[in-house]
């Protein structure tokens, strides 16, 4: 069995030392979807939403997510991140987030990345609730990372 690496030699919650790691560029994207009624996907398509622009805002959420993982996710390290980007792709009944995380350091973003796609499917939420309280978020995962000791990965 793989040793659990948050949890010291007595079994209590410990963040990683990380500081014999060597930097190296890290590269993390996560992805989730939101699906919602024709009539609020229309109003976001279109600007229409009464709190504004919803993407716009989602994205700004998203990319202030990412930069406080540490803080809503115990252990995860404090990181200097290089770039966060949220994108969105419309689909036929919702809205797919895209989110990246980037930096140079001595571990990875794959928090930052998942913290990012999901504040930004939560913004969409708040922002279009009036219009449909039954908008479902679902498919939150990571989609590929980059770097690091354990090399690279991409979801299948």
């Amino acid at each position: 069995m793989t040793k659990l690496t948050h949890l010291d030699a007595a079994g209590n919650a410990a963040m990683v030392d990380i500081s014999a790691k060597d930097a190296t560029v890290r590269e993390a994207v996560a992805e989730g979807r939101i699906t919602m009624s024709a009539e609020a996907l229309a109003a976001i398509r279109e600007g229409a939403v009464k709190k504004g622009d919803v993407l716009a805002t989602a994205r700004i959420a998203g990319i202030m997510a990412a930069k406080k993982t540490s803080e809503l996710i115990p252990l995860c390290h404090p990181l200097a991140l290089s770039k966060v980007a949220v994108d969105f792709e419309f689909e036929a009944d919702g809205i797919r987030v895209i989110a990246l995380a980037r930096l140079t350091g001595q571990t990875g973003v794959e928090m930052e990345a998942l913290t990012a796609a999901s504040v930004a499917l939560l913004t969409i939420y708040d922002m279009a609730k009036a219009l449909d309280k039954g908008m479902v978020i679902s498919g939150v995962r990571l989609l590929s990372k980059y770097g690091g000791k354990s090399g690279d990965w991409r979801a299948e």
